[in-house]
């Protein structure tokens, strides 16, 4: 029995299937947005991670002390010269000015040869070098550290061949800041950052086209209200609230974490109400930029989350990626706040080590607001 032809309405006609294929493809191709989305957030992320972001360390400057200045230290001195995991900066004398050395944060490690070292090693078959390592990062510390225990790992190889009896140079490592490697105090400076960047930019880009959204931009046309004035009014409930988010990030890394201020606590909320005023001048600009409050979020969440997480050393070492991206990490507010944090709350220091990032800050909070004033003002006209 022969089937029934299907109704005219329901056959299967390719031209017209073709017809909107071809109108779904151009639409995609003449949204600007979507074609961005679709090639060129993957062609970014795999040159940034396959190129320009890593976790391998190299050239991290250190300092080497050298008590006994004998063959067997400078044979090894050489070898750490010559590896492209260092760049040796100077030779310190005393204790003091290794412990100066790492306060100004410009070293990563220090190389310590006691006095008599040849000698220990040729008596008693053993000598120890201490090598004391910057943990506030706990990755980076042990990775720089790893790296020096291999170093002085192959020249063992060569003192037993040379010696024809075995002898060891043991390395005795101190991590400074952090004793532990725990995790918390490299992620809680990272977090903070993070959290206040986007919880600031993300309520105040919502703020001016929320008003465009509702039609009440209106209002603020006639109303007597100074432009400055609207700005604070819009601004202060959001500083408010992330001020109290400050807080609560150190009340809970004190009681949960065991992680205290080490420093100012006075002079770590300042910077901290600085990096917020900041966070906020950005999001006031996307507000103004924005036609709807869905871009607006959207600007806030891709534009700030990406550059506080890759280019502030919270995740990869600054010093390890490309030229280009050190001085485009320069332009983010977040990687000097995390600098400051980490000096303040991880090792102790005062205004005198964190002046430069304190005066970068404020010099970036100054321009935004003006330009977000300046611009404010001219949308309103």
């Amino acid at each position: 029995m022969p089937s029934p032809e299907m109704p005219p309405e329901k056959e299967i006609n390719m031209k017209q299937l073709i017809v909107f294929i071809k109108k779904e493809f151009l639409q995609v191709f003449r949204d600007k947005q979507t074609l961005l989305m679709l090639f060129g957030l993957p062609i970014a992320q795999i040159v940034l991670f396959g190129f320009a972001l890593s976790n391998e360390v190299k050239g991290s400057k250190i300092v080497i002390t050298d008590y006994s200045k004998d063959a067997v230290t400078t044979r090894i001195i050489g070898k750490i010269t010559a590896s492209q995991y260092f760049t040796v900066e100077q030779s310190l004398q005393n204790a003091d000015q290794l412990q100066a050395a790492f306060r100004k944060g410009t070293i990563k490690m220090a190389v310590v040869f006691p006095a008599n070292f040849a000698e220990d090693l040729a008596r008693t078959g053993k000598a120890s070098v201490e090598i004391i390592a910057d943990a506030s990062d706990p990755n980076e510390g042990t990775t720089v550290a790893n790296y020096m225990t291999q170093i002085i790992n192959d020249y063992n190889l060569e003192l037993d061949s040379i010696a024809g009896q075995p002898l060891q140079i043991v390395p005795d490592i101190l991590n400074l800041y952090n004793p532990q490697l725990s995790g918390p105090p490299n992620f809680v400076p990272g977090v903070m950052a993070l959290v206040l960047m986007l919880v600031c930019t993300m309520m105040t880009s919502v703020a001016i086209v929320k008003e465009k959204e509702l039609g009440t931009m209106e209002i603020l046309l006639v109303s007597p209200f100074k432009t400055l004035y609207i700005i604070i009014a819009k601004l202060t409930p959001n500083l408010l609230i992330s001020i109290v988010n400050f807080f609560i990030i150190i009340l809970l890394s004190s009681v949960f974490l065991d992680l205290q201020v080490k420093g100012s606590l006075l002079l770590l909320t300042f910077c901290s109400i600085l990096f917020i005023l900041t966070s906020l001048s950005i999001g006031l600009l996307l507000s103004i930029y924005s036609s709807t409050q869905q871009g607006a979020m959207m600007g806030a969440l891709m534009g700030m989350m990406l550059p506080t997480m890759l280019l502030t050393g919270f995740l990869f070492p600054i010093d390890n990626m490309p030229l280009a991206l050190q001085w485009l990490a320069n332009i983010v507010p977040s990687r000097w706040y995390f600098i400051i944090v980490k000096n303040v709350m991880l090792k102790g220091l005062g205004f005198a080590s964190i002046w430069k990032e304190t005066l970068i800050l404020l010099g970036m909070c100054v321009i935004l607001f003006g330009i977000s004033l300046q611009k404010f003002k001219i949308r309103l006209q």
